[in-house]
């Protein structure tokens, strides 16, 4: 077989970035590393690319080896290579992310490496460079939902407006006044009222809402101006 002479073997591995919303918080996945260095800590979902695997095949492989999850959409964000970032070897990291509904994905779990969903503001301190690569997936992630509907994906067919305020409060680690978000909301003219009530959050109760999807693929940029100056979460 022919090689290139003269060069040194860097290993290339792959990190799965994996936020999940239950329904009123954001939250990370995150697993207990199981070798040496920082055995025990907890890590990303992380493993090293085979010679026949493709990134996204190995982001795949590792994230079902790792948590059991499977069938989870995952976009590449990023290379991290920094010569110093892994201290045993020379190791580059392909970092994929992905935003699941954790209800849809509760099932598929696996306790064998301890994975469990952290909320953000709990978020333990990782190994390596992990800590930057969730910093950047975060900021990846309002870009996206600044410019697209993916935050729609994660709510169930029906959803109350506190849901959905809940999930982009989330996403971009703020507040929003609850009048104005509303009132943005319902705007829109793509939500759909039903007569059903959420009485499980509070008293008087919060009607439920679906989307108008005979509307939604051709106007969904309506509901791109529900985050106020989204250039100040960049």
């Amino acid at each position: 077989m022919q090689r290139y002479t003269g060069q040194k073997r860097i290993l290339v591995a792959t990190d799965c970035i994996i936020f999940g919303f239950d329904g009123w918080n954001l939250k990370l996945l995150l697993v207990q590393r199981n070798i040496e260095p920082e055995k025990d800590k907890w890590s990303l979902m992380g493993g090293f690319i085979q010679p026949s695997e493709s990134p996204e095949d190995a982001a795949n492989r590792v994230l079902e080896l790792r948590t059991g999850l499977k069938n989870v959409y995952m976009e590449q964000f990023q290379v991290f290579g920094k010569p110093d970032r892994d201290p045993v070897e020379r190791t580059l990291s392909i970092a994929y992310f992905a935003l699941i509904d954790i209800h849809q994905y509760e099932q598929q779990i696996s306790d064998e490496y301890h994975a469990e969903w952290f909320l953000l503001s709990e978020m333990p301190e990782l190994i390596f460079d992990h800590n930057e690569m969730v910093k950047l997936a975060k900021r990846q992630l309002r870009y996206k939902a600044a410019l697209h509907p993916i935050l729609f994906q994660l709510l169930p067919e029906k959803f109350t407006i506190p849901q959905l305020q809940a999930l982009y409060e989330g996403v971009y680690n703020t507040t929003f006044d609850d009048r104005n978000f509303s009132r943005k909301l319902l705007s829109t003219g793509l939500l759909v009222k039903l007569s059903e009530k959420d009485k499980f959050s509070s008293k008087k109760g919060a009607f439920y809402y679906k989307l108008d999807q005979s509307h939604y693929t051709e106007n969904f940029e309506r509901f791109l101006n529900l985050v106020p100056n989204p250039d100040k979460f960049f």
